[in-house]
């Protein structure tokens, strides 16, 4: 419902984060620009980490201005203590745009830079696009089994595009972000879908599973993130017009162990036990949301 003050607080906090999000989305696309064009591996890893300091910016800006619009209580709760020294491969629940900001921001004191699997569709998002290309994010474009069967030549292309983004961030420690839903929830996609959790699509186990078989060894731990907007159907709209009231950020640190890494596409006996592992994983996390959401 728009009051008086969401009429007003609507289009002023949109511009500043639009302003906020253009400022440093150029900042990063230029050195960007520049780190592709030096010759000296030195001057590259320069310009990386001051891209890196950007885009956390980006993020702790746009929660501030979030913090300044919204009458909000953002509550974090860590099991365990965390490392910028350390690799962390991030599953997480989806269902807002809102979902990365929050995810960058929660990074930049604890860990490393994150890297997000996006949406090839995502490259042409003015300043989000060449920003994200220009940080080294992994595009993917995923096909459906009924394209796949009808242009074979397709088939694993996605995964392949996986496989070559990991190896680029086996030099210095990094964080993956999957999310592992491929979508954002809505209620719509939770029925069409015939989801068995009521605030979560199903899990999808191909890309993380491929993840984790090409990375598993450098990954110190897996981070189960629960992301919830308790009292928001619409969280980007409520966040922008200053009705949000309260976020919460759940981290569960979860071991790499051997059991989780394997061939998932070749060893059906690895495949549902990989399965089952997410889906006891979502099943959890479908039980905290349903207690927050509440």
């Amino acid at each position: 419902m728009w009051s008086l003050r969401s009429i007003i607080v609507f289009p002023i906090h949109l511009t500043f984060q639009l302003i906020n999000l253009c400022w440093w989305g150029s900042l990063v696309i230029i050195f960007g620009m520049l780190r592709l064009v030096l010759p000296f591996r030195f001057g590259k890893k320069f310009f990386a980490r001051a891209m890196n300091r950007m885009y956390f910016s980006f993020g702790v800006f746009s929660v501030a201005l979030i913090k300044l619009f919204n009458r909000i209580e953002i509550v974090i709760e860590i099991d365990e203590p965390l490392s910028k020294q350390k690799w962390y491969l991030i599953t997480a629940n989806h269902s807002s745009y809102l979902d990365i900001i929050l995810l960058i921001d929660f990074c930049a004191p604890r860990i490393p830079p994150p890297k997000f699997f996006l949406k090839k569709e995502l490259i042409w998002l003015p300043f989000v696009g060449l920003a994200a290309w220009a940080m080294d994010m992994p595009f993917m474009r995923r096909y459906s089994k009924a394209y796949v069967e009808k242009y074979p030549h397709l088939k694993g292309k996605d995964i392949e595009t996986t496989k070559k983004s990991c190896e680029r961030y086996v030099d210095e420690p990094t964080t993956v972000i999957n999310f592992v839903e491929g979508t954002r929830f809505t209620a719509k996609k939770q029925k069409l879908r015939k989801s068995p959790f009521s605030h979560l699509l199903r899990p999808k186990a191909g890309g993380i599973a491929f993840t984790l078989a090409v990375m598993g060894e450098l990954f110190s731990n897996i981070l189960d993130i629960t992301l919830a907007y308790p009292k928001s159907t619409h969280p980007m709209m409520d966040m922008l017009a200053g009705r949000m009231t309260k976020i919460v950020i759940d981290v569960r640190t979860l071991p790499v162990t051997n059991d989780i890494i394997g061939d998932y596409f070749e060893n059906e006996h690895f495949q549902n036990k990989f399965q089952d592992w997410l889906n006891r994983l979502w099943t959890k996390k479908n039980e905290r949301m349903k207690m927050w959401m509440s």
